[in-house]
């Protein structure tokens, strides 16, 4: 079993494409056998489809043999205005039949929470975030739903609390104004960039706060051996990163190592990472992202990319 390799679920909520019921089960099949236990959801994810059908797969696993992480913030309701349409301009190839409704208060946390457990199936899961709140109102975020996760966590419906967000200063914040388990941060801690590393990882560190690195592929980037032909954060690659990225591919080359295996394991180096998850809905790539990250690196590839300034 694996501890500090997690899978994300947001590609099985239809991500940018349509998925198959049979597909994303047999991602989550590949997950399990290869050892994977730790799972990350949240309602966004396809307006609940992807907690849907990650719960249709854990339905007769033994609950003591995975972890299961959702998120808060975003209400599910119903869309008066439905005709047809789609999710698309929110990045889900579902119809639209629902609506997200920004609530960070104690009652919409709650709310939240519950209509994930009936989505998932399940009576509880073990670490529940605020999703994304520097996306709507960080101040309320944090003002209003880190003391309704922190109350949950004390009456012993949640075991750990935290916030997912692919802001390094957003996350920050939250480590100093709650009383927080561990961090989500998408995208601001990889090989490509560490954003994370001026103020939320030292503070994370200090505080016991653990890390969980997701977005470690940059939306792509690293997940290939051509990192112009691919994205960042979802959208064109600025000149300068594609530079940056093509030299770190050539440096692992160098060592023969492929750049996807350096990009998943890199993260797990600094103390305060826990664990990094990796999302996909293609079984193919899901055995490779697990062979990626049991490959042997050599630790000369890292003094390597020290001494050309491209990791710290």
């Amino acid at each position: 079993m694996m501890t500090t390799l997690g899978f994300g679920a947001a590609s099985i909520g239809n991500l940018y494409r349509p998925v198959t019921v049979g597909d994303a089960r047999g991602v989550l099949d590949a997950a399990w056998i290869g050892g994977i236990r730790s799972f990350d959801t949240a309602p966004h994810y396809g307006l609940g489809l992807s907690e849907r059908r990650l719960g249709a797969f854990l339905r007769g696993k033994p609950r003591d043999q995975f972890r299961v992480s959702t998120k808060v913030g975003r209400l599910l309701v119903d869309n008066p205005a439905f005709s047809g349409g789609t999710d698309e301009a929110d990045g889900f190839a579902v119809h639209d039949r629902q609506v997200r409704k920004w609530d960070f208060s104690a009652e919409g946390v709650r709310r939240s929470l519950d209509e994930s457990l009936e989505r998932l199936e399940l009576d509880r899961v073990d670490r529940l975030y605020l999703h994304d709140p520097d996306a709507y109102d960080l101040d309320e975020g944090l003002r209003l739903g880190l003391p309704a996760l922190a109350a949950l966590r004390d009456e012993g419906v949640v075991d750990e609390i935290g916030i997912g967000t692919n802001s390094a200063q957003a996350a920050a914040a939250a480590v100093r104004e709650g009383d927080l388990d561990v961090v989500m941060i998408a995208g601001r801690y990889t090989l490509l960039e560490q954003p994370a590393l001026d103020e939320l990882l030292p503070l994370c560190e200090e505080r016991g706060v653990r890390v969980v690195a997701v977005g470690v592929f940059n939306s792509g980037m690293l997940a290939s051996d051509n990192p112009a032909a691919s994205t960042y954060d979802y959208g064109d690659v600025p000149v300068a990163l594609a530079e940056r990225a093509e030299r770190l591919r050539e440096t692992c080359a160098e060592y023969d190592v492929a750049l996807p295996a350096a990009a998943l394991q890199f993260p797990l180096r600094h103390p305060a990472v826990s664990e990094v998850m990796v999302g996909t809905a293609r079984e193919r790539a899901l055995r490779q992202n697990l062979t990626h990250f049991e490959a042997e690196i050599p630790e000369g590839l890292w003094d390597a990319l020290q001494l050309e300034g491209l990791i710290p």
